[in-house]
């Protein structure tokens, strides 16, 4: 498959020197923002677990360092947050109001390094499926059939192989 690399967008550092501030408060909520080990993220653990589905999490050897990988079904799970990975991005970054220098090509790189490693994944041969942290809020039966769904084509697909 032939790769067409896009030039990398650089984030400028968030530093006073830069022309970015933040006060003393923001910092302070900022900074108890978790990257892992969210709600969402438990939650579809804990769901997995139940139905005897076992994983790993945060594998670091693997691009993306994944929230959930389940190595049996070569299926790799991310749970992204709206914000840091751009959920409808054209809308919400009009909205940013303070240091969109820094803020909008900080979105944007995210991004790109979400598309990144989907295709560094899909080309090791792993499945990537990726979900808003609202989908799993709000449509969590939803979220979890479309992997018990993709788990069940897998096992068939590699029974029908094994019979031949």
């Amino acid at each position: 498959m032939i790769s067409y690399k896009k030039n990398k967008i650089v984030v400028p550092r968030f530093e006073e020197a830069n022309g970015f501030y933040t006060t003393k408060e923001r910092s302070a909520l900022m900074s108890k923002i978790k990257a892992k080990e969210t709600k969402p993220e438990v939650q579809l653990r804990k769901a997995l677990w139940n139905v005897g589905i076992r994983y790993r999490k945060n594998v670091k050897s693997l691009p993306g360092k994944p929230d959930i990988v389940i190595s049996k079904f070569k299926l790799i799970l991310f749970i992204d947050g709206e914000f840091w990975h751009g959920y409808d991005w054209d809308k919400k970054k009009k909205s940013i109001k303070s240091n969109k220098g820094f803020w909008i090509p900080k979105i944007e790189r995210n991004m790109q390094r979400d598309a990144e490693n989907n295709q560094l994944l899909k080309e090791q041969g792993w499945t990537v499926m990726r979900f808003w942290a609202h989908q799993i809020n709000k449509e969590f039966g939803e979220c979890l059939n479309q992997i018990l769904s993709y788990i069940t084509e897998f096992e068939k697909f590699r029974t029908i192989g094994q019979q031949d």
